[in-house]
């Protein structure tokens, strides 16, 4: 590939991109979209990552004051945003303060916290209530060379030393401060040589006060009730006073006498507390458990009781409060007890309000990073900085990426301005009856912003012709839909979606979906309908990892590892139809959303294959992007192509066909439970049952096709994941009748209209830069306007069959697969007059072209899209039982890079549609 090719088109997609976003969106925009500035509330920071100096080890300790942040850890360096470690990087041992909203360091302190043998290192920060002390406790034996027993004291306005000479014989893990008291909470056993367990007092001046809370484990979290009369006290133990109480204690801030303990069970014993946050309602803790409570519980003043508890599974580390939102640090991996995401990949940053643990719409991000791989471990807000309005929420932590940027140990979020646009939305369209078009889309990712506004263009127009508010998460993205009716059968259109969220910051468009309306239903599609499926994929998108629902309840599906989109010939003809192929590897498509009280059901669906390793077609799992650990109501295929049905209750029930399908022809399978027992039916009569099972367990889960771990499961195969095809892929909440499936499998057959699929005959493309050079054999067609690339293909048109005539055509192509091989101009079809050959044909003697466009393929930007050019039906009529050669064409400078008919993958290849029906 030149390098004048990849240049060209990066360049031209990003200009052409843009302005036509802009054209289209000019219009709207100023008087409709929401006002700058804002957040889906009740979220009040935004999650785009600020430029923060990076450590080069873990973070555990912020305090703030004054526009500072302070921070200590582990950590011998620090560098700039940015900076790759090891470089750029300036001495900072185990303690740095930077500018609250430059994220820079300062230049007037400057702290060294050492020890002379083992690791020193700054586990608690705090600051006097009026803003000129600074606490630090620890891991350490000096400050700047000066001896410290693990405690230290700081003038914040010069940064010098206070005389504090408390001496801890453990390490000090939290502080909290009032204007005459400090509180001292770690592993230690004494306080200047008196006796204090994990917990103590002292004065500002470090003399230790009687004040005693005794725990009999770790105190690792201390904070202050808003009124100065009670310290709430977090750590690892199991008793307080001598009273039991797990892991939380509320204690008198004069005596330290138990003011509420919490028994065994409130807090299980594997889990300990290990930051708070409080509020002026109440406070949160942040629990960690080995295999047990690892989320976060409100409670409120006055009663101490619990207002609200999450029970998601990953250790939180850290907690803070900012304008009635609980922010929260941890490694998040399963929140499906919350009616949340499954079991999978971790997320380390939460944000719910402070009166319901549901998970708000703020989901940045970091890695699990160093050490223990925990990922986040302290929060800080930052506030009152005295040239910048904005409230700062920083974090620290052992973490080494942040949104997926590389950024050590500290980052930070603000409360303005939220400049991230959502993702661009996956779009669909089809026409499924006379006189109506269905575009469906995913709804976009926005980090930030649940709420999001769209809107839907047609035909290019400046104005959009439907808008909609809706919700969605990382893991829940339910599909929206838009049904035009102001359609008319045979007219062809096109739509684009765009995002907008709160502060009116809105996606590039959707790539445009083209359909032709229909003049009437399809027969298959109509009987799936009349049974009330509770989804229905069918497959014909031909890009991206949406999977559109057509049974009306926008039960989408989304694919994960890459499956081939826009497969033909498809199971089922109709205008536009296409299917999923799987790869046998790691390919598969699951339910955006979560199933439950299906104990009588039927899966349906049509696969092709010629495998010898087996797969699940189609089941339910518990988990959606891993493999999942409780499985159900599996449909699956054997290594000799058998297909057996199964279900789980305490023991497997299963049915296997007695025939192998494994022949590389599409069929149809129906699998069902319920009154009639197991049921298992090929191309609709059935070929197994069993009426000794009639129900199956009551699970929550998942619809996946394609694959999923099928452990444990009869006559497992070789391969759990399907190597092969499927299509129209629908579950129903009912077993259907045995004359209903036949009544679904003999729709396919029905008459309606056909589509009939062509490949060139020819085709190849010239260069203005090579005028000699012919490009026959290439794998690839090329078409740019400067410097000039043109595509030409040719194709053998059959004649109408009898009694039909040509309904539509259309010409669909395929985008390679190269980063720049995407274009965001439009592309022109045309017929070619003139005469030409594959194998010889140079820009040379590249032959004349007709000048009427036959059809339009728009802005073609998405590599590895299939794009679908609706062409002028009566020329195509015209050339029907003859040749019909056209070109593409282009005025613009970004070039666009097509598979050819010698690409290896039949489905990569150029291809003409031609639907025939009764006139």
């Amino acid at each position: 590939m030149s390098s004048e090719r990849r240049t060209r088109g990066r360049s031209g997609a990003v200009g052409a991109v843009l302005a036509l976003t802009a054209s289209l969106l000019a219009a709207t925009e100023g008087a409709s979209a929401p006002s700058a500035g804002a957040l889906t509330p009740p979220v009040s920071m935004t999650a785009e990552e600020l430029p923060t100096w990076q450590t080069n080890g873990i973070v555990y300790a912020l305090a703030q004051a004054n526009g500072v942040v302070y921070a200590g850890g582990t950590f011998s360096t620090v560098r700039p945003p940015g900076a790759a470690s090891g470089t750029q990087e300036r001495p900072a041992a185990n303690f740095v303060a930077l500018d609250a909203a430059t994220g820079a360091p300062v230049a007037d302190c400057d702290l060294s916290f050492t020890v002379g043998s083992g690791t020193a290192t700054v586990r608690a920060l705090a600051v006097s209530p009026d803003g000129q002390t600074l606490y630090v406790g620890g891991t350490f034996g000096s400050v700047n060379g000066v001896g410290a027993s693990s405690l230290a004291a700081f003038d914040i306005p010069s940064c010098e030393r206070k005389p504090f000479p408390t001496a801890a014989n453990g390490i000090v893990r939290a502080i909290a401060a009032t204007d005459d008291r400090v509180y001292l909470g770690g592993d230690f056993t004494q306080l200047s040589g008196q006796a204090r367990a994990r917990f103590g007092a002292v004065s500002t001046g470090g003399a230790v006060q009687s004040w005693r809370a005794d725990a009999d484990e770790i105190g690792k979290a201390i904070a202050l009730s808003p009124d100065g009369e009670n310290v709430i006290l977090g750590g690892d133990f199991f008793t307080m006073n001598g009273a039991g109480s797990h892991a939380l204690a509320v204690v008198d801030a004069d005596t330290g006498a138990n003011v509420r303990t919490y028994g065994r069970g409130f807090i299980e014993d594997s889990s300990t507390v290990q930051a708070l946050a409080t509020d002026a309602s109440g406070f949160y803790t942040a629990n960690e458990g080995t295999g047990g409570f690892d989320g976060r519980i409100a409670l409120n003043w006055g009663t101490f009781d619990e207002r609200w508890r999450d029970t998601c599974l990953g250790a939180t580390q850290a907690v803070a409060v900012h304008q009635e939102v609980l922010y929260s640090g941890h490694h998040a991996h399963d929140c499906s007890s919350m009616g949340e995401f499954p079991n999978q990949e971790r997320y380390h940053l939460f944000a719910q309000s402070v009166h319901d643990p549901k998970l708000l719409g703020w989901f940045p991000n970091t890695n699990d990073g160093l050490g223990e791989q925990l990922g986040p471990r302290v929060m800080t807000v930052a506030t009152d900085h005295p040239t910048d309005e904005r409230d700062f929420l920083w974090v620290g932590g052992g973490f080494t990426t942040v949104n997926g940027t590389a950024q050590w140990g500290l980052t930070r979020f603000a409360t303005a301005p939220d400049t991230g646009a959502p993702s661009i939305p996956e779009t669909h369209a089809a026409s499924p009856a006379a006189g109506r078009i269905d575009v469906t889309w995913r709804p976009s990712l926005d980090l930030d912003d649940s709420l999001l506004t769209y809107r839907v263009y047609r035909d290019g127009r400046s104005q959009p012709v439907h808008t909609a508010e809706a919700s969605s998460v990382p893991w829940r993205r339910p599909q929206l839909t838009f049904t035009d009716t102001d359609v008319a059968p045979g007219e062809t259109h096109s739509y684009r979606v765009s995002a907008t969220d709160a502060a009116g910051n809105t996606s590039a468009l959707s790539p445009p979906v083209t359909v032709t309306a229909a003049d009437g239903g399809q027969p298959y599609a109509d009987a799936v309908l009349a049974d009330d499926p509770l989804l229905y994929w069918r497959y014909d998108e031909t890009a991206n990892n949406f999977a559109s629902d057509a049974s009306g309840n926008n039960a989408n599906g989304v694919h994960r590892g890459g499956p081939q989109r826009g497969v033909t010939p498809a199971a089922v003809p109709a205008p536009e139809a296409a299917g999923v192929g799987y790869d046998g590897a790691d390919a598969y498509t699951y339910s955006d959303r979560s199933y439950s009280g299906l104990t009588r059901f039927t899966v349906e669906t049509w696969f092709r294959t010629t495998t010898t390793s087996g797969g699940k077609l189609i089941g339910m799992g518990n988990r959606t992007l891993q493999n999942s650990t409780s499985r159900d109501n599996n449909v699956y295929m054997q290594s000799n192509g058998r297909l057996t049905f199964g279900v789980y209750n305490g023991t497997y029930r299963t049915v296997t066909s007695p025939a192998a399908y494994n022949d590389g022809e599409w069929h149809h399978v129906v699998a069902s439970v319920g009154a009639n027992g197991l049921r298992l039916y090929v191309d609709g009569s059935q070929v197994a049952g069993s009426i000794l099972t009639t129900s199956s367990r009551n699970v929550t889960g998942y619809w996946r096709t394609g694959g999923d771990s099928l452990q444990g499961w009869p006559n497992r195969p070789a391969s759990d994941f399907f190597d092969g095809y499927l299509d129209e892929t629908a579950v129903y909440p009912a077993q259907l009748s045995a004359s209903r499936v036949r009544a679904h499998h003999d729709a396919a057959s029905l008459p309606t209209d056909t589509v009939t699929t062509l490949v060139p005959t020819a085709d190849t493309y010239v260069n203005a830069a090579a005028t000699s050079t012919n490009y026959g054999t290439h794998q690839q067609l090329a078409v740019r306007g400067s410097t000039a690339y043109e595509s030409y293909l040719a194709f053998d048109l059959p004649a109408a069959p009898s009694g039909q005539v040509l309904k539509s055509a259309a010409l669909r192509v395929r985008v390679t697969g190269d980063s720049v091989a995407g274009s965001a101009d439009d592309f022109a079809v045309v017929p070619i007059t003139g005469a030409w050959t594959e194998t010889g044909t140079t820009y040379a003697n590249r032959p004349a072209l007709g000048g009427t466009s036959l059809g339009t393929l728009s802005a073609p930007a998405t590599p590895g899209g299939v794009y679908t050019v609706p062409l002028n039906l009566a020329t195509v009529n015209g050339a029907l039982g003859g040749s019909f050669d056209v070109a593409l064409t282009s005025e613009g400078t970004d070039s666009l890079w097509l598979w050819a008919s010698e690409a290896a993958a039949s489905g990569y290849r150029p291809q003409l549609l031609l639907t025939f029906g009764a006139p």
